[in-house]
């Protein structure tokens, strides 16, 4: 259901939108918006969005709207170049012209999923950030004289994982437990599933990333 509206998104995300923010600022970072992801209100660059299966601009007090059709003519959209920042390895291939599959639910569902998580990481403190070349939200919080540094943030999902899911990355050593249950990278996380159809979402993913920071702040015996 998810894979080929995150990989059309994602695509967007790196050679649309990171492009422009890139040229206008030297900065690709991006943010959750309504509807999806966009260049985050505080950026220099032209405020632009991706809502579904639209791309929207703001020019000046109006917003105008296109549909999502290629990587070209989004960035056509923006007057810039398609093609992603310099500045890392790029993730999706370039294919100006290829269509972008955008189901509507997914779209959705993963907006969502992208909001919810993003309002849970703000009230973790530091700097949340949507990076186009992984397409997840996420910070990294903690004291990192002492090795007590994690990542928390949420995926819409990638080669070894079908659907979203939120993950805790370590920095250094931490207690052995249970909740290190995701061999992919060495880390914990918590399928879709497990938060979206929880009683409470919110609490669920706080929750879950409560469990992470608590293990990494407490850290390997002797370390």
């Amino acid at each position: 259901m998810f894979a080929r509206t995150r990989e059309a998104w994602h695509a967007v995300a790196e050679h649309v939108l990171a492009a422009a923010r890139y040229a206008a600022e030297g900065r690709i970072g991006l943010a959750a918006a309504p509807g999806g992801f966009g260049i985050p209100p505080e950026s220099a660059c032209t405020p632009t969005r991706v809502a579904g299966q639209d791309l929207l601009v703001r020019d000046g007090a109006a917003e105008r709207s296109e549909r999502l059709t290629t990587v070209a003519a989004a960035a056509a959209a923006l007057g810039i170049e398609p093609g992603s920042p310099p500045v890392y390895a790029r993730a999706t291939a370039l294919e100006p012209h290829a269509r972008l599959d955008i189901d509507l639910h997914a779209a959705r569902a993963i907006a969502s999923w992208f909001e919810l998580v993003w309002s849970v990481l703000i009230g973790f403190g530091g700097t949340v950030t949507l990076w186009p070349e992984h397409f997840d939200v996420a910070t990294t919080i903690g004291d990192e004289s002492r090795g007590r540094r994690g990542t928390y943030g949420a995926s819409p999902g990638d080669a070894d994982h079908p659907e979203p899911y939120l993950y805790v990355t370590h920095w250094a050593d931490v207690p052995d437990d249970a909740y290190w249950n995701d061999d992919a990278f060495g880390g914990a996380s918590l399928g879709y599933e497990g938060v979206a159809d929880a009683a409470d979402p919110v609490e669920a993913a706080t929750a879950f990333f409560g469990a992470g920071r608590a293990l990494i702040m407490q850290g390997r015996a002797g370390s």
